[in-house]
């Protein structure tokens, strides 16, 4: 199996160099090892540059996960990409796991990782307006490079949540995605921070995980709607899920109020926020769907643009 690995990190050294380690260790020397950095500001670079596992280092200037990922898939040279976020080393039965699920007739594999509430146990299937939809842990995956050809890599209009969105495509073009328990990984230095929302989750998912900070609640819908919109077009179901989370989201929101763990002032702007925002991503759902009216669906993906890199190092 010819294998690349990319690696995105940003102003996360520490957590990043363990993640290198493992890489290293756990994996065969053939592995191709990509970093895509940036724009951090905490010496990443510097720390990179002078390691000898890495093969090719991408600077890009944008915060944004799915640029991140289309960058380091336009210098893979892979028959299976694999995307790891930079927070997170790999278990050993990881590479033996992707492995083996290529071996067969999986296109996708994914798996869990410890300390992420947005990877939790087996994930079923979801039934979305007729489409068996089954998610992936978009910091832990790996595709077959032709089904990434054929998504045209992942929706830079997304900041976050691309593998939601990517989900659904590729339910949608009709690939294969298997959850696979060995191919785990962890956060293996401070676990007991705090961790970052995943704005693709659900309104529900993101009020039970607790001990985290207050999402951006524009953001978390703004991406609902734009996908689900972009994906299956302003159709009753389509609204009524929009609409039906945010009323859930509203109502928990009220017993926050009657508890004394919200103002009336956050409540209402956190209001104004969802409207707003589902309101545009509807809009810019639309837009895009007939921007690209092929299977893929993604009219902001890797063909669209060639300048994500503002400097790479290439050592291969």
């Amino acid at each position: 199996m010819e294998l690349s690995v990319v690696v995105s990190t940003l102003n996360d050294r520490e957590r990043l160099l363990s993640c290198l380690d493992a890489l290293t260790e756990r994996t065969p020397s053939s592995t191709e090892v990509i970093v895509v950095n940036g724009p951090s500001s905490d010496g990443t670079t510097g720390v990179v540059r002078d390691r000898g596992d890495v093969d090719v280092l991408v600077e890009i200037s944008e915060r944004n996960s799915s640029v991140s990922r289309n960058a380091g898939l336009e210098v893979a040279t892979g028959e299976i990409v694999a995307f790891l976020d930079g927070e997170y080393a790999i278990e050993h039965s990881w590479y033996p796991a992707i492995d083996e699920a290529m071996a067969g007739a999986t296109d996708v594999v994914t798996g869990p990782v410890t300390g992420s509430p947005a990877s939790g146990d087996r994930q079923s299937p979801q039934q979305v307006a007729g489409r068996s939809v089954t998610h992936v842990h978009g910091g832990n995956v790996a595709f077959e490079r032709s089904v990434l050809e054929a998504l045209n890599g992942f929706d830079e209009y997304l900041e976050e949540a691309s593998e939601r969105d990517c989900a659904h495509r590729l339910a949608g073009l009709e690939y294969e995605v298997s959850w696979d328990a060995a191919m785990a990984a962890r956060r293996e230095i401070g676990t007991d921070g705090g961790e970052p929302i995943d704005v693709g989750r659900s309104a529900s998912e993101l009020r039970s995980d607790g001990g985290r900070a207050d999402p951006d609640w524009g953001a978390t819908y703004r991406s609902l709607s734009y996908r689900l919109a972009k994906n299956y077009g302003l159709r009753p179901s389509v609204l009524a899920r929009t609409v039906g989370s945010a009323l859930g989201e509203a109502a928990a929101g009220v017993r926050r109020l009657a508890a004394g763990e919200a103002t009336p002032t956050g409540w209402v702007s956190d209001g104004t926020a969802v409207v707003t925002n589902v309101t545009r991503g509807l809009w810019d759902g639309v837009r895009a769907r007939y921007g690209d009216r092929s299977s893929r669906r993604n009219p902001n993906g890797i063909a669209e643009r060639h300048d994500r890199a503002v400097r790479v190092y290439d050592w291969r």
